[in-house]
């Protein structure tokens, strides 16, 4: 039995994450108490080979969840942990589009303070899995990600590679954050604003100066000495965020070496560019 465990905070999107979830086959069930896990796991265990569960705020129990998802690990099942955040500014955002109640709301505290509290009790649960901060995605590139997570086999570690502008927010999922603003910059260029990293001309205009390589090189080294460590810790996923000014040509370009190269090693790889999938 496959069995995801879909938590995180409030307005984060983990609705669109469970109906993706049934999309891809999961037989899905929101809001269950922590306590009860181990029960539904086994008693849904006979019909049912992949299951997805909610569990947040809303859960009774929820502080059971960390002991439970132990307990179920030790039994064999196959479980993964996809924990969801964002930003504070994002997350007020949303409330107040959708006028929806923030469920540690009362009288005596506002919407950002309620949502500061929530992350707060939410604290120890956010090492039990893999991030996604879903600040400035869509609810399309969200569906595609969660599609990526869950074709991951547990067997390993996958390293994600993950470009972001410095502009809109360091994402919050990231375990190693680089920061190439330091290098020659195509926006500078009319003909090579419109493109990003992936496009050739931006490849030769990048490829041609020496600095460029030195920081490729200094981030692939570090990459590499430390990879073990993380592997030794059965770590399931290392997210190296690479940051430029806008997400779109020099952050895009190093992702997109670095993925190559290290997709000839014996880990995984996924490779995202969060400004260039944000619709």
């Amino acid at each position: 039995m496959q069995l995801i465990i879909v938590t995180g905070l409030s307005g984060s999107g983990k609705s669109i994450v469970l109906r993706a979830l049934e999309d891809s086959g999961y037989y899905c069930i929101d809001n269950l108490p922590a306590s009860l896990l181990p029960e539904i796991s086994q008693h849904l265990s006979a019909t049912q080979q992949r299951i997805a569960i909610s569990v947040d705020m809303r859960s009774v129990a929820i502080e059971k969840l960390p002991e439970n998802i132990s307990i179920l690990r030790s039994q064999g099942i196959d479980l993964k942990v996809l924990f969801l955040e964002a930003s504070l500014e994002s997350l007020v955002k949303r409330f107040s589009e959708t006028r929806r109640r923030h469920p540690l709301s009362n009288d005596n505290t506002t919407l950002a303070e309620s949502i500061q509290n929530e992350k707060q009790l939410l604290n120890s649960l956010a090492e039990l899995g893999h991030h996604i901060d879903t600040s400035n995605l869509s609810a399309n590139t969200l569906r595609g990600w969660v599609k990526d997570f869950v074709s991951q086999d547990n067997n390993g570690l996958t390293l994600l590679f993950s470009s972001f502008g410095f502009k809109h927010g360091i994402p919050l999922d990231a375990d190693f954050v680089f920061d190439v603003r330091s290098l020659p910059n195509p926006h500078y260029d009319p003909i090579l604003r419109p493109l990003t990293g992936r496009d050739a001309p931006v490849k030769e205009f990048l490829d041609k100066h020496e600095i460029v390589h030195q920081m490729y090189q200094d981030i692939s080294q570090f990459i590499s000495k430390w990879l073990p460590s993380f592997v030794r810790d059965n770590r399931s996923y290392l997210t190296v965020a690479i940051g430029c000014t806008g997400g779109q040509h020099r952050s895009v370009y190093l992702v997109e070496e670095l993925g190559k190269e290290f997709s000839n090693g014996e880990q995984k790889v996924l490779i995202r560019h969060r400004e260039l999938e944000i619709i």
